[in-house]
């Protein structure tokens, strides 16, 4: 696939999910950069703000397969993964596939199930398969996260380790609509439930061509360094007590490779990198006791500090990919 028509592709899915979900067009663009590189995403935030409808939107929009899990605090790991089950008639055990086998799943509230559920997504998100009682099965492609959860809740809650959190691509908000964008809401959905009338835009092949097709992007020296750079300065920041993995330091290069491409360019700029930096970064980073914060601005006020110690390379690079 051509960047143009990648470009063409989330433009379209774009728009079409705009005509239910108003005013979230950055944080759509977002989830568009997540999914073609095969990353997922966690919406945190308060209920009643549109993630659930996002993701079926998105699901409807792309026409791939989806699945909404409600995490509670007795969802069992077989509950995700699937089961062997003896079946009497034909007197031998047969699998029965969990809806982690589907292109998209809605992981709604996944804090409220316990660390053991929540460890059965490991496999899924990071090796797209699973495996029950010594048998591997691949999932199809794409395969696609997006788990919810309520940052202000948390009597009942399981937080998320570390290790979890490391496999989203990214953490995103919503947020409150504004004033006129919840008017525009009230007008949209006074007669009818516009989800019901979306059709689909692409299909699973369209996403699978675009996500083989991006790496493609020229990523230049200086802008493999400033990405390094970022990365170590984690490392060493004295609020930080644990800095960025190598898995969030690629993931922040595929996401600019995908940016530069939405912005019509077939090589990554330090712009690219600086606007995807908090999204995808920020939720990886484990404060030291004393800055930690029950939010997490938190760690999104240390990276833009880190952003604004790190020097941003200014050399033209367009021609040094």
């Amino acid at each position: 696939m051509e960047f143009n028509e990648i470009k063409i592709l989330t433009d379209r899915i774009k728009t079409n999910i705009s005509k239910v979900i108003i005013g979230k067009d950055d944080t759509i663009q977002l989830i568009l950069i997540a999914l073609i590189c095969s990353g997922h995403i966690l919406l945190e935030d308060i209920p009643g703000v549109g993630k659930t409808m996002l993701a079926k939107c998105l699901a409807k929009s792309v026409s791939c397969d989806f699945k909404r899990v409600q995490f509670t605090p007795d969802l069992l790991p077989s509950d995700l993964t699937g089961i062997n089950y003896y079946n009497q008639k034909e007197c031998e055990f047969v699998f029965r596939p969990g809806p982690v086998f589907t292109n998209i799943v809605l992981a709604d509230e996944i804090n409220r199930a316990t660390p053991r559920t929540q460890a059965s997504l490991l496999e899924c998100m990071e090796e797209r398969q699973v495996t029950v009682d010594g048998d591997t099965r691949v999932l199809g492609r794409p395969f696609f996260v997006i788990a919810t959860q309520n940052p202000i809740e948390t009597q009942g809650t399981f937080p998320l380790p570390e290790a979890q959190l490391d496999r989203f691509f990214m953490r995103l908000r919503l947020g409150y609509p504004s004033k006129s964008e919840s008017k525009a809401i009230l007008d949209r959905f006074i007669n009818a439930n516009p989800f019901a009338y979306l059709e689909s835009v692409a299909d699973i092949q369209d996403i699978s061509d675009a996500q083989d097709s991006y790496c493609n992007v020229k990523v230049n020296d200086a802008v493999k360094d400033y990405i390094v750079n970022i990365v170590e300065e984690t490392k060493k920041y004295e609020k930080i007590a644990l800095g960025i993995s190598p898995r969030g330091c690629l993931c922040l290069m595929k996401a600019s490779q995908v940016m530069a491409i939405l912005n019509g360019r077939d090589y990554v700029i330090p712009d690219d990198v600086k606007k995807l930096a908090k999204p995808i970064l920020a939720h990886r980073l484990i404060l030291k006791g004393h800055y930690m914060n029950s939010e997490s601005a938190a760690a999104e006020s240390v990276m833009d500090e880190i952003l604004q110690n790190v020097a941003v390379p200014l050399e033209d690079i367009q021609d040094k990919g």
